[in-house]
């Protein structure tokens, strides 16, 4: 790797970890349903433009029901979910919570998808991860029934990403993946524009909050996106997913440095046995396998920045862009 594709990994690592952080910001300001419409928005805006840009939208013909389908599920519902959730929760556990997506997606192939089906060494990150996610919510997480309502909320969003990879496997397998998610953030803005209009603020919003917004919905959603698809390009997709596992971390720092949150032991052990099981359970130890094992192993906390990240997609993708 060079020097450039290592500084726009971190780089954008450091961007997808931020979003939980200006999530929390935005929460001053806009209601929960404004947050999710307008993210979406700026994310949709910039994402159909790069899929205009790469004829991406044409593909997609006669497949949109599906898409705005997935989009609920991949975008809407967990979104949303997050969102609440961190009414309740600090930012930097909404983070580490949603990196255990690839553990439900073990879970969920034991019984919908045989051929992800988890053994060895990937049964066993499913236990280390469901560990992580106990830690956390016997340490971190037990000061009010308000925050464990908030942590589920934000471990369902993770259980969505999962179903919702699973669906873009069976439904749009193919698919050019900046179409599908631009696709799904446009459907997303619009299905959550009543939640906004319905609760608008009742005074300016400040600088900081809607600064947040802005950054949470074009760079994290839409920018981000673009930076991953040129590491992609540059790199490979099993080296750029690396990403996924490098940006609960920044929700870390972010959080303890930036907003003041407490710095957990628990947390970051919490962080470190789901990180590590999810690592196993998208077969981490498969140094050995070919690309198409290694593509496959995008893990979720991508699809939750770029909300469809289809593991074959991105290959092709990879291939003509590149």
């Amino acid at each position: 790797m060079t020097r450039r594709s290592w500084l726009l990994l971190v780089v954008t690592a450091a961007m997808w970890g931020a979003s939980y952080m200006f999530i929390k910001v935005a929460l001053d300001d806009f209601s929960e349903g404004a947050i999710v419409c307008i993210r979406t928005a700026l994310g949709a805006a910039v994402l159909l433009a790069l899929a205009r840009r790469w004829d991406a939208l044409a593909p997609l013909r006669g497949r949109w029901p599906w898409v705005a389908a997935i989009a609920f599920v991949q975008v809407v519902i967990p979104f949303l979910l997050i969102t609440f959730g961190e009414n309740d929760i600090e930012s930097q556990l909404a983070g580490i919570l949603v990196s255990a997506a690839p553990i439900f997606t073990a879970l969920l192939a034991l019984r919908f998808d045989h051929d992800e089906r988890s053994q060895g060494w990937a049964a066993v990150g499913i236990v280390v991860g469901m560990l992580g996610v106990v830690l956390l919510f016997g340490l971190d997480l037990s000061g009010s029934s308000d925050q464990v309502v908030g942590g589920l909320m934000v471990l369902a969003a993770s259980l969505c990403y999962a179903v919702g990879a699973m669906l873009l496997k069976h439904k749009l397998s193919g698919a050019p993946p900046v179409g599908v998610a631009g696709g799904q953030m446009a459907v997303a803005a619009i299905a959550t524009l009543p939640l906004c209009l319905a609760d608008l603020p009742d005074h300016a919003p400040s600088f900081k909050a809607a600064g947040a917004l802005v950054l949470l919905g074009a760079a994290g959603t839409g920018i981000a996106f673009l930076w991953f698809y040129t590491l992609i390009s540059e790199i490979g997709p099993a080296r750029a997913s690396v990403i996924a596992y490098i940006a609960p971390g920044f929700s870390v720092v972010y959080g303890v440095v930036l907003l003041d949150e407490g710095f957990s032991v628990g947390a970051v052990a919490g962080l470190g046995l789901i990180l590590a099981g999810s690592w196993l359970a998208v077969g981490g130890r498969a140094k050995r396998g070919s690309a198409r094992d290694h593509a496959r192993a995008v893990p979720a906390p991508v699809q939750e920045a770029c909300a469809a990240v289809e593991p074959e997609p991105v290959v092709a993708a990879a291939r003509v862009e590149g």
